[in-house]
């Protein structure tokens, strides 16, 4: 340990780790990329000559230098933020508060649920706003329209900030009493089988048309929709196959008659990512909902989810 005090940087990244017990969370607190939060983390332990965090089955857990620590931390922290000033603080037991949200209508199914399980919990007073995203969304999140947005959204200029969510990859639904296609869908089923094609915005769903393309494959199109509202119900009552995320596909597999397959074809998978404009990143109810959404749905990488992969099958009647 040196002499000289840690910087006030540093500072408060160990509030933030003691508080979330995640470098991930922590991350989203101080608005900083994961790799910055790592680096600096090294730093403060190489201050105190202490791990300070260690990796457990339940998260970061502090070590005993870490607890003897906490409280001078909070201490010369709240002496610094005293010589600041009063800064806006959101209480979210307390808030009165509505937020809105940009998703796509696979989020509205498989992530809200659970954000709004988690906001009625944590903040009975505050309500969510939601729609969808698009093409004015940039604008919407810059004039404040919008708080935060979820999804695909992979030209957004300078001013705009991004924390990964999730990487998601495809995979194949078909009719639990599809004639043709039973224990397994082969690249040669794909190819005859007739699909039905999809066009959401914000999903990352033209990198499954450029990737057919790309490998010179057929996929003819039975029915083109803009969403997956109704495709649940068109694919379990026909023999039309639906290459679609793996989150939704999983989701509506569990309440439909359907069957899930691995995709037969290679393709790429993304990332979904939560956005806001720089106008709030300091917003303590925006930087409040941030947390919250990372802490609900960030997910380290499951080996053996790629696309390609032999097929396999999920769901029945």
């Amino acid at each position: 340990m040196t002499d000289a005090l840690p910087d006030p940087k540093l500072l408060l990244l160990f509030e933030a780790m003691y508080r979330t017990r995640s470098v991930t969370r922590a991350a989203v607190t101080l608005g900083q990329e994961q790799p910055t939060v790592s680096v600096r983390l090294g730093k403060l332990r190489r201050h105190f000559d202490d791990p300070l965090f260690v990796r457990s089955s339940t998260g970061m857990q502090p070590t005993p230098r870490a607890e003897e620590l906490v409280l001078p931390v909070q201490q010369a922290l709240a002496g610094l933020r005293a010589i600041g000033g009063n800064a806006a603080v959101f209480d979210p037991a307390t808030a009165e508060r509505r937020f809105r949200l940009g998703m796509t209508d696979a989020s509205h199914i498989t992530m809200l649920p659970r954000l709004l399980a988690r906001v009625r919990k944590a903040a009975p007073r505050v309500s969510l706003d939601v729609g969808y995203i698009g093409t004015t969304t940039p604008c919407e999140l810059e004039s404040g329209a919008i708080d935060l947005a979820f999804g695909l959204l992979p030209d957004l200029d300078a001013g705009f900030h991004q924390q990964t969510l999730f990487m998601q990859d495809f995979v194949c639904l078909v009719g639990a009493n599809h004639p043709r296609i039973r224990r397994t869908l082969s690249l040669r089923q794909f190819e005859e089988e007739a699909h039905v094609g999809l066009s959401p915005e914000g999903t990352g769903h033209a990198i499954v048309g450029r990737s057919v393309e790309r490998q010179r494959l057929r996929r003819g199109e039975a029915l083109r929709l803009p969403g997956f509202l109704g495709l649940a119900a068109i694919v379990s009552t026909t023999d039309l196959l639906a290459t679609v995320p793996r989150q939704i596909g999983e989701t509506l597999v569990r309440n439909q008659a359907l069957r899930l397959f691995e995709c037969p074809v290679r393709i790429p998978a993304y990332a979904v990512k939560q956005h806001w404009h720089a106008r709030f990143h300091h917003d303590p109810g925006n930087r409040w909902l941030r947390e919250v959404c990372a802490m609900l749905f960030s997910e380290p990488a499951v080996p053996g989810r790629h696309a390609g992969r032999p097929a396999a099958t999920r769901g029945g009647r």
